[in-house]
């Protein structure tokens, strides 16, 4: 049994004019890596500003578990850290806590420098 054009032509995959854009972005690593970090930032955002009610509702109630804070500065690691910024201020949630103060400006800082001085050692320098 032999493929014909027709029957190749039929499984391939050819993007169309709907489908070009997401293959676009998603396909390619800088389109993946886009995609992860607004991901990560929304999730981010959203754990904070859930345990800032929790955190509320357990003055009234002993029994809500709240989000512990290595979870909260390990979503900032992943690349949540403007998420992680950004539910600080709106939900006004570990805005007092040093480890919050100065680690996920400090996690932001070093998520930034870092790839610019891999493209400046490799691409500049180098």
């Amino acid at each position: 049994m032999y493929i014909t054009a027709l029957s190749a032509e039929k499984f391939s995959y050819a993007p169309e004019a709907q489908t070009s854009f997401l293959w676009a972005v998603v396909g390619s690593p800088w389109g993946l890596l886009a995609c992860w970090l607004v991901l990560i930032n929304l999730i981010t955002f959203f754990v904070f500003g859930l345990d800032k009610w929790k955190a509320k509702r357990k003055e009234k109630e002993e029994t809500v578990r709240r989000v512990p804070e290595k979870n909260l500065l390990l979503l900032a690691a992943a690349g949540g850290s403007i998420g992680a910024l950004l539910g600080m201020k709106v939900f006004h949630h570990k805005t007092l806590h040093r480890a919050f103060k100065i680690g996920v400006p400090l996690i932001l800082a070093l998520q930034l420098l870092i790839p610019f001085g891999l493209w400046l050692y490799f691409g500049v320098i180098r």
